[in-house]
């Protein structure tokens, strides 16, 4: 049975993405349990891994390639991701905080959210030093030192092999930078202490030989703008400060009533909590049965034992199975060059052919998650009716508006060419009010998401016209599931959706709901007009033409839906879409003509607006905003269900992927604006915060579109 075959009844949430719970994502997407629904909690799109840290310190990798994309493997997983930090769990209602977020409910949850460092702690660490966990911003924040120039200047507290590996690495980094460097290590033991006799003279002579000074039994009293001080009243003088000691769980485990020892969350054998609906695993737990170091080797075995039982506790059928973890493992240490150290059994090897080695286990773990199995299209029954094939189309429906129907074939329902404007005006006892709806098919699995979109998204015929919200009906099809899951869905979609309106001034009266075959939102708004409302038809030649919001947002999700988008395009296109567009309305309250980009694209709207003041437009092409991410996909190819009934607004227009990126359905798109003065606009605009670019100019050739 398909997973879309069985409704939900159960909920499984997994909090952080760590590798435990991501080696479980690409085991659920290749054999997923029915009636489960899937959510996945973190603080952003993507997951490093640690064993490659070392390596992209000394420059041997990208940035990329330390990521894990949990935007990819979430989809591809069937789950949803909610890309955002939990803050707090409660047994009792069975449900976990989450920063910027309604609560999230659950039935089975698992944690994975990995240690943090105590070296804030340090006074002045928080001003002048970066941790180095969690590794995506210490990653950024060494990627930007090192693009510097002059001396450096870099201490690294901690002498574990964690701040040996990274002491070592900064340092060979600096060196074919040729910059003139001192690296220090700060340690209040033994450098290395917990290592063999062998491995770490080894080590030691390899920082030596990178000219890093080691300070032991060195007790660290705060860091300073220029340095660090020690309690002796000595300092070492540094530009960069890093810590890789301290280790420590995370606060809020503190207060989430499991059994913990030391912060951290005490498991069994089968890698259970004290409570029977929760799971552990990775640095964040204690293994009760068996304790071990924090390393990543017993987080990967650990994915197999966590993936079968948290099947069997979602399917009640017990049988949970054990976690063995080996009493010793192979330690492959980087040497900041491509040099490794391996430890193991009282062993020091090392060479180039380790690093090699290293490399190759590294690149096999991280192409699991580059090289996700695509699923087989469907086979069509045959016979079928003539036109169906071309109806279904070469690719999945878009969500959002991609899925829109065409323009033309609207105009051909409604029977009338003639443009209307983004809302109905209605005039009762002198108020002007007007109304208008949408709803969108869901283009991601998390319905608070995608109720912030839509609700943006309809709220924008409102700002449109110049017009205040005033009023919203919420309209819902939930996928079919079980009563219990139905009230959760329900009650995160009223919860955002009263929060969109609320901030826009407007209040959520009511709605309807209903199940359906997939997730849909829609919502039918209304708003006051205090003045005349801005209409399409008032653009005039000379009229300078503002888009407030980058394009992109359809081809994005597009290729998201087919898993070839990167996770920080698609959160950032998200993040566009639930941008309002209220302060950018008030800027824009003198202007000739105002509408929003959506299904439709760029071109589409703006000749809507020509068409209806009798003008033409010409578009500075290079002018034009894109998200990020968005030339690279259409370079590619990639394009919106919607894309060729809108490219029928200027089919001679040459094809390239910016042309192309005119014609992109738009959801939650920005206003498009015609004004005669653009730099009192833009400035308006500017104290407002609010992003404008000038992208073209109205012209005197009725219904002729050009491009700069």
């Amino acid at each position: 049975m398909h997973r879309s075959d069985l409704p939900f009844s159960r909920d499984l949430v997994l909090v952080g993405g760590g590798h435990t719970h991501a080696l479980v994502l690409r085991k659920w997407g290749m054999n997923p349990l029915p009636g489960a629904r899937v959510t996945v909690i973190n603080p952003g799109p993507t997951a490093p891994y640690s064993g490659m840290l070392p390596g992209f310190l000394a420059g041997h990798y990208t940035r990329e390639a330390l990521d894990i994309d949990l935007v990819a493997l979430a989809r591809f997983a069937g789950a949803r991701l909610i890309p955002a930090a939990a803050t707090a769990l409660d047994l009792d209602a069975g449900t976990i905080a989450v920063a910027g977020y309604p609560d999230i409910g659950f039935d089975v949850a698992s944690i994975d959210v990995g240690i943090t460092s105590a070296m804030p702690d340090i006074p002045g660490f928080a001003e002048h030093g970066t941790p180095a966990k969690p590794l995506g911003p210490f990653a950024d924040a060494w990627r930007d030192y090192l693009a510097g120039t002059g001396p450096a200047r870099v201490v690294v507290l901690g002498g574990g092999v964690a701040g040996v590996e990274i002491a070592m690495a900064l340092a060979h980094a600096l060196q074919k930078a040729a910059r003139s460097a001192r690296v220090t290590v700060v340690d209040r033991g033994a450098v290395l202490e917990h290592l063999p006799a062998r491995s770490a003279h080894k080590l030691k002579q390899g920082m030596l030989s990178f000219g890093i000074e080691i300070l032991e039994n060195a007790t660290v009293t705060r860091i300073a703008p220029d340095g660090v001080v020690l309690a002796d009243g000595s300092s070492v003088e540094a530009d960069f400060v890093t810590g890789a000691a301290g280790a420590r769980p995370h606060g809020w485990l503190s207060d989430s009533g499991l059994a913990l020892h030391d912060g951290f969350i005490r498991v069994d054998q089968t890698l259970s909590s004290s409570d029977a609906r929760v799971f552990a695993v990775g640095d964040c737990a204690h293994m009760t049965h068996a304790p071990r170091p924090k390393a990543g080797v017993f987080a990967v075995r650990q994915a197999p034992v966590l993936f079968h039982n948290l099947r069997s506790r979602l399917a009640g059928t017990g049988g949970l199975k054990p976690y063995r973890p080996q009493r010793d493992y192979l330690k492959l240490i980087s040497m900041g060059d491509r040099v490794a150290l391996a430890d193991r059994f009282g062993m020091a090897p090392s060479g180039g052919w380790l690093w090699r080695w290293k490399d190759r286990i590294d690149q096999r773990f991280m192409a699991q998650f580059r090289d996700l199995p695509k699923a087989a299209a469907p086979v069509l029954p045959w016979p079928r009716a003539s036109g169906s094939g071309a109806a279904l189309g070469h690719k999945p429906l878009c969500g959002g508006c991609g899925s829109k129907v065409g323009r033309a074939s609207l105009i051909r329902a409604l029977g009338d060419p003639e443009v209307g404007d983004d809302a109905a005006i209605l005039e009762i006892g002198g108020v002007r009010q007007v109304m208008s709806t949408d709803h969108l098919r869901a283009m991601v699995l998390d319905p608070i998401t995608m109720t912030r979109v839509a609700a943006v998204h309809a709220l924008g015929d409102v700002w449109a016209m110049g017009a205040q919200p005033q009023a919203a009906t919420l309209s819902v099809i939930l996928p079919k599931q079980s009563e219990t899951l139905a009230a959760r869905s329900l009650s995160e979609i009223t919860e955002a959706a009263r929060s969109v309106f609320k901030d826009a001034g407007a209040h959520l009266a009511g709605g309807h709901s209903t199940f359906g075959a997939e997730l849909t939102i829609g919502f039918t708004v209304t708003g006051l007009c205090t003045r005349d409302p801005i209409l399409l038809s008032g653009a005039q030649p000379g009229d300078a033409l503002v888009l407030t919001k980058p394009l992109g947002t359809g081809v994005i999700m597009a290729a998201e839906m087919a898993g070839e988008a990167q996770g920080s395009w698609v959160i950032d296109a998200l993040s566009t879409m639930t941008q309002p567009s209220d302060a950018t309305s008030a800027a824009l309250s003198n202007a000739h003509a105002m509408t929003d980009v959506t299904g439709f694209g760029l071109a589409g709207h703006l000749e809507n607006m020509c068409a209806a003041s009798g003008v033409g437009a010409v578009i500075d092409l290079k002018s034009v905003p894109f998200l990020e991410g968005a030339r690279v996909l259409a370079a590619r190819g990639v394009r919106s269900s919607l894309f060729e009934a809108n490219r029928v607004v200027a089919p001679h227009w040459a094809s390239t992927p910016e042309t192309d990126l005119l014609f992109d359905p738009q959801t939650g798109g920005g206003m498009l604006a015609a004004v005669s003065d653009a730099p009192a606009a833009l400035a308006a605009l500017a104290s407002r915060q609010a992003p404008a670019w000038v992208i073209g100019v109205v012209t005197d050739r009725p219904g002729q579109l050009d491009i700069a």
